[in-house]
């Protein structure tokens, strides 16, 4: 049971007991992408949830900006960088919305382990114990809305900093 104190460092498990836990350690894939391995890209079907157990990896989206006519720039700018001293878990948001589409790119900053979580075995374990079901989709509900949060955040501050670089 030592492996569930680990896990219960991650928000998604916020609220539940290593008993309760214990049932997604049962269905935990770990696997491991060397330094610079593209863990998914955005675009990409989701049908996971990604715990980083160790290493930093780098999230990326795309940046489509049409220049003219049929001409996109596609460039990518790295959002953010995450480490496993914070146990973070992402892919959530393609787990919920109606487009099971990956939002972003993510990319092994060093060599990484992660937890792998299919998107069929979440919602088994969460039908079949309602009480663990309600926990976990009240803390993916808060992953996704703190996300929100930042990137609404993100997006005034870049508004913000549009219109005075236009005022100039």
């Amino acid at each position: 049971m030592s492996e569930n104190r680990e896990y219960s460092k991650y928000k998604i498990f916020n609220g539940l007991e290593d008993k309760q836990i214990g049932h997604f350690e049962e269905v935990i894939k770990v696997k491991t992408f060397p330094s610079g391995e593209v863990i998914f890209e955005e675009g990409d079907v989701g049908d996971s949830l990604y715990l980083l157990l160790e290493g930093k990896i780098e999230i990326n989206q795309a940046l489509t900006l049409q220049l003219s006519k049929g001409d996109y720039d596609t460039r990518e700018k790295a959002i953010i960088n995450l480490s496993s001293d914070i146990h973070p878990v992402f892919g959530e948001m393609s787990l919920l919305g109606s487009d099971d589409k990956r939002t972003a790119t993510v990319k092994a900053i060093t060599d990484c382990e992660m937890g792998i979580i299919m998107k069929d075995d979440l919602f088994a374990i969460c039908q079949s114990d309602p009480d663990i079901g309600y926990v976990i989709m009240r803390n993916v509900a808060s992953i996704v809305t703190d996300n929100l949060i930042k990137a609404n955040t993100n997006v005034l501050k870049l508004t913000t900093a549009f219109s005075l670089i236009l005022e100039k």
